[in-house]
Parts: structure tokens; sequence; C-alpha cells
């Protein structure tokens, strides 16, 4: 079935858009994963004092002695399976990005299972600890899962009026 008889113009802008802003996302989950590669074999406190004098950070305030404490904890380990998450949740972006761009079927479905999928884990983290950022970026993936939804919704809908002949129900369409 061709890009055209599937989608509206107007939706193909949107769902152009959000492909756009995951490729954008899948870009920035990229350096993260490579920053925190290369912090596996370097000592964080140091690194986190570096960055805290260059940002010229007061060093006694007490996030920064609080984060400058949990950096103590951290092993190479957890920054290897941290790294590899990262790089893995890019790759979902990618994925959903390309096939929302190149105006496919299944990049809609994929866009609607991975984004709904995360937005249990995201409601978790806003009570678990609520940040305007986590509420933002929260509010910004349940308009996209709503809209992409939508969208397959209502063409699902186009394509079993179309599949029945004119004039009649389609049977196996309204049991559903």
């Amino acid at each position: 079935m061709g890009s055209s008889a599937r989608s509206k113009p107007s939706h193909s802008r949107g769902l152009i858009l959000i492909g756009a802003f995951k490729l954008l996302e899948g870009c920035l989950l990229i350096a993260v994963a490579i920053g925190v590669l290369d912090l596996l074999h370097r000592d964080l406190a140091v690194v986190l004092l570096h960055w805290v004098d260059v940002l010229r950070v007061d060093p006694d305030n007490k996030y920064i002695q609080l984060l400058l404490a949990k950096s103590f904890s951290v092993t190479t380990r957890q920054l290897a399976a941290l790294s590899i998450g990262t790089f893995f949740y890019a790759a979902l972006h990618f994925g959903e990005g390309t096939g929302l761009l190149l105006r496919k079927r299944w990049g809609e479905y994929f866009t609607v299972i991975i984004t709904g999928g995360f937005i249990p884990l995201e409601l978790y983290e806003i009570v678990r600890r609520f940040t305007v950022i986590k509420l933002s970026f929260l509010l910004i993936n349940i308009a996209i899962f709503v809209y992409v939804l939508a969208i397959l919704l209502s063409a699902r809908r186009t394509e079993d009026g179309a599949a029945a002949p004119k004039g009649e129900r389609n049977p196996v369409a309204g049991s559903m």
C-alpha cells in the first residue's frame, strides 16, 4: 500500500516533525552514551570537580557535595551498563524516527508501542522524584503517543470502510 493512500498530508507533516524529533533525541542519546563511555576508565570525582571549576559552580554547594559523594560509589560496570542502555534507547529512537520519516506504517506502530511502553516508566520516575524536565518529556511523549495512535485508528477505520462493499458494513471490522 502506498504512503499517499494511507496518510493524509496534514498528518504527514506531524509525523515528519515527530520523526525528526525522535532522530534528534537519538543523536543526543548517542552523545550521552559516548560521554559515559569516556568516563569508564577515568576518576569520576576528578571529572566532576573539573566541570565544577569550568562552570564556576560553588564546590561547597550541598548539591555538588552530594553529587561528588555519590560519584565515589559508581562502578565501571554501572557506567558500562548505563552506556549500553543508552545506546539501545538511542537505537529505538532511530528506528521510530526512520520509520516515521519514511512514512511507513510499521514506523507508526513502532512509535506507538515504544513511546507508549515508556510512559508508565516516566510516570514512575515523576512520582519517585518530580522535576519539570521529566514532566515536560512525559507530556511530549503522551502527545506523540495519542497523535500517532489517532492516525493509526483513523487509517484502520478508513481501510475497514473501504474493504466493505458500498452501503454495507464490514462484519469483521465491526467485531473488533
